[in-house]
């Protein structure tokens, strides 16, 4: 079974497919690399695709404390992936806790993305609740080890950004949530602690955000209302960003929609080569 190895230790598994470009995906808190399937199987045709599981997500190491479970340690570790394969740079997509560590790449390793896809970004950064939102990661990590994935994936199964999934694909929604209930419990309860409740809050990194000269897809859902306002913001500060909001979408926009999420990113991706996905033209500015 083939893995990475982190600064600390940690073993990361990942999958390949295709030849061409380099395309890395990652994955959200309630999914894995296998989430991705429906891009690595369409990428793959042209590019050279990667999909990781996060530490904590097994079959990749689950290190026994939060304090390996770090922001910092899930953007560094997308870099060792592409490390240990040789790989210079690469498109990021994203999706949730997978944008926040694409975002963070684009803030300190620039020079390491090729580009930016930030699907369903920025949940949990709201000033004004940031505390409430910290405490309730606490209470959900602790939810995790007391009942543990199975019983978690039921309470969460329904939440607010997960029902358009839901209504549109029962069946697909139905498998997303027995995959989360497989889930290693402790590796759910520290990242949740650890990444969800300790992450900066985006709008703490405008000044960080406006130097990003990434090319930079947002997507958004337009029913997952939690992250539409970061989403707006994102596109107002990155330089280099384009919005598309994805009509009666939640937050799992890469299963939810999969060939609209393919369409828009292929057509992305396709214009970041040919060097037409430009910074904002300031006289585009109101």
């Amino acid at each position: 079974m083939p893995h990475a190895i982190t600064k600390d230790n940690v073993r990361l598994h990942y999958e390949e497919a295709g030849s061409g470009t380099p395309i890395i995906f990652l994955h959200e808190f309630a999914a894995d690399h296998t989430n991705w399937e429906p891009q690595m199987r369409y990428f793959s045709r042209g590019h050279h695709c990667i999909a990781y599981s996060a530490r904590g997500y097994a079959p990749s190491d689950v290190p026994p404390t939060p304090e390996a479970y770090t922001y910092k340690h899930f953007y560094t570790d997308a870099l060792a992936v592409l490390d240990h394969l040789g790989i210079d740079r690469a498109h990021f997509v994203g999706l949730s806790m997978g944008s926040y560590s694409s975002l963070q790449v684009g803030l300190h390793a620039p020079e390491r993305a090729r580009s930016m896809t930030l699907a369903g970004v920025g949940s949990g950064s709201d000033l004004d609740n940031l505390e409430a939102f910290r405490k309730q990661c606490q209470l959900n990590g602790e939810q995790f080890e007391t009942l543990g994935s199975a019983e978690v994936a039921k309470v969460t199964r329904e939440a607010p950004g997960r029902i358009p999934f839901l209504v549109k694909d029962p069946r697909g929604h139905a498998d997303f949530y027995a995959a989360l209930a497989r889930h290693d419990s402790k590796g759910s309860a520290n990242t949740m602690r650890g990444f969800q409740g300790g992450r900066p809050s985006i709008y703490t990194l405008t000044e960080a955000i406006r130097k990003v000269p990434t090319p930079a897809l947002i997507i958004c859902g337009d029913e997952d209302d939690a992250c539409v306002a970061p989403s707006l913001f994102l596109k107002k500060h990155l330089p280099a960003a384009g919005l598309t909001l994805f009509p009666k979408s939640g937050h799992v926009l890469n299963l939810e929609e999969p060939a609209l999420f393919n369409e828009m990113v292929e057509r992305f991706i396709a214009l970041v080569e040919a060097g037409r996905w430009p910074v904002r033209d300031p006289r585009s500015m109101g």
